[in-house]
């Protein structure tokens, strides 16, 4: 199980993100439905993010590490993160996550540094666009 919240950087994730094991959430609230995402990422919005741990819990079943963001990474991104830290250290059962990272510099560093988005409205995102 994970012991900490770690970051990491854009250069750092974006091999990453060819590991099935690996998911990408993103915390951030309306701003999503308005901007790009990176492209597989699974929606948390950070409002109503602790009454959907469950969800989360199921939709990243068979995942060893999460990687949360939000825009800047500064307060939603690590603040959901180590909730859910919290949520799986209370649960009784292995959920098999080894990693809970946050993206350092959140979606907008992501996006500044040219690394690719997606435009879609699937949750979670199946495509990239750019």
């Amino acid at each position: 199980m994970a012991r900490g919240v770690s970051y990491v950087s854009a250069a750092q994730l974006a091999p990453m993100l060819r590991d099935p094991r690996i998911a990408v959430v993103d915390v951030r609230d309306e701003e999503r439905m308005y901007e790009a995402h990176i492209a597989g990422s699974h929606h948390f919005a950070s409002d109503i993010f602790a009454e959907r741990l469950p969800e989360l819990a199921q939709d990243t079943k068979g995942k060893e590490t999460l990687v949360f963001h939000c825009a800047l990474s500064k307060v939603r991104g690590p603040s959901c993160a180590q909730m859910y830290l919290d949520y799986l250290s209370e649960a009784n059962e292995d959920s098999g996550v080894k990693n809970i990272v946050v993206l350092e510099r959140g979606f907008n560093g992501w996006e500044l540094s040219g690394r690719p988005v997606c435009c879609c409205k699937d949750a979670p995102c199946k495509d990239v666009c750019s």
